[in-house]
Parts: C-alpha cells; structure tokens; sequence
C-alpha cells in the first residue's frame, strides 16, 4: 500500500485526533477498520508508527518525522480537487494580463495577490509594454485582460472598466537639466523645442497624441529605461506622478513649473477586454478588485 491520499488521510486522522476510535468517527469508518489500515501501512514501510503498548496509540520518532510531510501533501491534494473542482465551474487555467509599463502596479500586484490566494493552482501570467504594444497583445488574444490609459475614443470592439487614474507629471533631471534655467518656471510651449523621452511600442506608431509634446522626441519601450536616460539629461519626460515620487524625493528628478499651466494632465486608467471573448472567472474578479466592486482589495486613491 505505502503512502496514497487514503493512507496519509488515515495516519492523519490517528495523528490529529489521538485514537483510533476517534480517527474512525471523523473518517466515518469503524475503529477496526482505521487500525487494520495503519497496520498494514507499518508492514509496508517496514517500521511502526504508533506505540500501541499504551492506552491510547502514541506516534512514534518515525512518525513525528513523516508528520509534515503528510500535511503538506493532504493540503496539496485538497488544493488540487478544489482547483479541479473550479475548472469545472468555468475557472480559466490561466490568467493573463498585460499591464502598461508607465503606471503604477502596486494596485495590479494586490488584485493578483488576493485572486492568487482564492485559487491557489491558478497559472497567472503578467506582461508589461508600452500603451500599444498592451493593446495589440489584447486583440490578438495573447492576453485576456489589459490595464491601460484610456483611450480618446471608444472602441466598437472593446469593453472597459475605469480603475482609477494617473497625474501625468513633465520632468527633468536634477543634475542635467536640458533646460537653461530648471528653476525657473516655464511656459509649457518651450517644451516642444526639447527633446522628449518617451515609452513606446518598439514598432507601432504611437496612437495616443496626449503622450507626446515636443516635436523631437526619442522612444524606447521600458520605463526603467526612459527614466534613466531622463535622469541622464537626454531629455524631459512625462511620466506617472505615483511612478516617479521616489525619484522626485530622493533629488534624483525634478518637477518642471509652468507659468501658463499646473505640471499634471489626469489620465484615467481602464481595465480593457474584448467584446468576442467575455471574461471568464478570475479575469471577472481581477476587473471587479481593480475596480472597487469587490471589498476585499483597498481602493483609497493613491
């Protein structure tokens, strides 16, 4: 017989509950049963796993060291017929989701955390591009799910879920600025003489015109590295005001004041999938966490 889901079940039970009789009750089998059991589980493995010279059986050193490994496993099996379970109930057997490397995903990174612990044997997959690039993922259905800036206008072929919103803040470097006099307040038409740093899809031409304000611009499609080469004084760029707060605390970039206009265009944020292919159930619940439809993910502004 050797170790099976009934037999770890078995010397579970005898382990938990400290008799066979009671083992027997919570299994809902007779004591002579739940004892024969663990007989021939000992005859198998060649040693004995409980002392039966006292009162009630006492587990032996040999049984107090598979203890753990037995649990680990008994909770393994019970994930896996949940999950089992689940998938039959419409559960997708993979969640994936394309994320907008500008913006912040400390929120993105919650609501996978929370569907992660509702389904545990979920495969979730995260990828990270440019506003375009997030979008050709979704129409050719590589992803289920996108979380982009919205769009100037609405698509035919699209549903969107508004998640919450980005300050879109104009900044340079602390210690190169491009700029003669970074102090000083600008008017925002100076910038289009600038060069600016921008993410953009490797390939695709940028379709949001709201992502560019100068005239000469050089692109690259990691935010990491647009914000190194803006720190650099390759440029300016615009980038998510929850992004790049460290780096304005830590005097690492800086802010640009205009005198014609407040530094920060409010970008709202959606949640985006096809009309042709509804949601399924841990894409719905992702949607509804970011969205605030379900408690269990904080939605106070960021």
């Amino acid at each position: 017989m050797n170790f099976s889901s009934d037999s770890i079940q078995l010397f579970l039970a005898v382990l938990e509950r400290g008799s066979f009789s009671a083992a027997a009750r919570s299994l809902g089998k007779v004591p002579s049963a739940v004892s024969m059991g663990i007989a021939n589980l000992e005859a198998e493995l060649g040693y004995a796993l409980f002392d039966r010279s006292h009162r009630e059986p006492v587990p032996t050193p040999q049984a107090l060291t598979l203890a753990p490994h037995a649990r680990l496993i008994a909770d393994q099996l019970r994930q896996l017929q949940v999950h089992a379970i689940e998938l039959s109930l419409g559960l997708e057997s993979r969640l994936s989701i394309a994320v907008v490397d500008d913006l912040d995903k400390r929120r993105v990174l919650a609501a996978i955390k929370l569907i992660a612990e509702r389904y545990p044997l979920l495969d979730v997959e995260v990828l990270t591009a440019p506003q375009d690039d997030v979008l050709q993922l979704l129409h050719s259905g590589r992803v289920s799910v996108g979380v982009a800036f919205a769009e100037l206008g609405v698509s035919a072929r699209q549903f969107f879920q508004f998640v919450g919103s980005e300050h879109m803040t104009a900044c340079v470097s602390a210690r190169h600025s491009p700029f003669a006099g970074p102090d000083e307040p600008l008017y925002l038409e100076e910038l289009i003489q600038s060069r600016q740093v921008v993410v953009a899809s490797r390939d695709l031409p940028i379709s949001d015109g709201r992502a560019l304000v100068g005239e000469s611009f050089w692109r690259t499609d990691s935010l990491a590295m647009a914000l190194d080469m803006v720190e650099s004084g390759l440029g300016w760029g615009n980038f998510a005001l929850s992004v790049i707060e460290p780096l304005l605390a830590s005097g690492r970039l800086k802010r640009l004041r205009f005198k014609n206009i407040e530094n920060g265009l409010l970008l709202p944020v959606h949640a985006v999938w096809l009309k042709n292919q509804p949601l399924q159930k841990a894409a719905l619940a992702f949607v509804q966490l970011m969205s605030g439809e379900d408690p269990a993910l904080d939605h106070s502004p960021r």
